[in-house]
């Protein structure tokens, strides 16, 4: 009886831990969202004082590059979203829009001004935005694509030059599509 017992409660043990959100599964890269999950209204408190929602964005391609002015490979990375993303597509139905994780206004203001990026960046105080798609302590650099229908659409971790391509590739599909 005692053997049934324990049975039972390890059993009871490990569906809990295979049913817990914040458990990270592997090759999951960090993310707890994934491709085709639909993003909640979120709002952006951007450096320059306005504000953006993801509402305000609808029958737009979203691009959040989630980053921090102590990140190297976010450093690494922004040259290439700012000629060959922003610059690419701006003028078209999308946004690429910075967020800098858990920093204050100016320090966001001075690493943006030293990278010379022009696209958009929002303030995240304590990682609100982030969280919603990351877990903690899974590393800053990451994109999050985001198709006009309000759906993931592409997800990168970290700066690999293929991987970013295919990014570039799936937003050209994005902004030419018409859903």
């Amino acid at each position: 009886m005692k053997e049934l017992l324990l049975s039972i409660v390890i059993l009871f043990l490990l569906l809990t831990v295979a049913c817990d959100e914040k458990v990270v599964q592997q090759g999951d890269r960090g993310y707890h969202v994934k491709v085709g999950d639909m993003v909640e209204n979120i709002e952006f408190n951007l450096i320059d004082g306005s504000t953006l929602s993801m509402d305000d964005l609808k029958g737009k391609v979203v691009v959040l590059q989630f980053t921090a002015s102590w990140c190297s490979v976010c450093r690494k990375e922004m040259p290439f979203l700012e000629k060959e993303v922003w610059q690419e597509f701006k003028d078209d139905d999308f946004i690429l829009i910075g967020v800098d994780l858990d920093e204050p206004l100016d320090k966001v203001q001075t690493f943006i001004e030293k990278m010379q990026t022009t696209y958009p960046v929002a303030l995240d105080p304590g990682g609100e935005i982030y969280y919603k798609f990351a877990y903690e302590n899974s590393g800053v650099t990451r994109n999050v694509v985001i198709g006009k229908d309000g759906r993931i659409a592409y997800l990168t971790r970290l700066f690999e030059r293929e991987e970013f391509d295919k990014m570039k590739l799936k937003i050209n599909e994005l902004v030419g599509s018409t859903n």
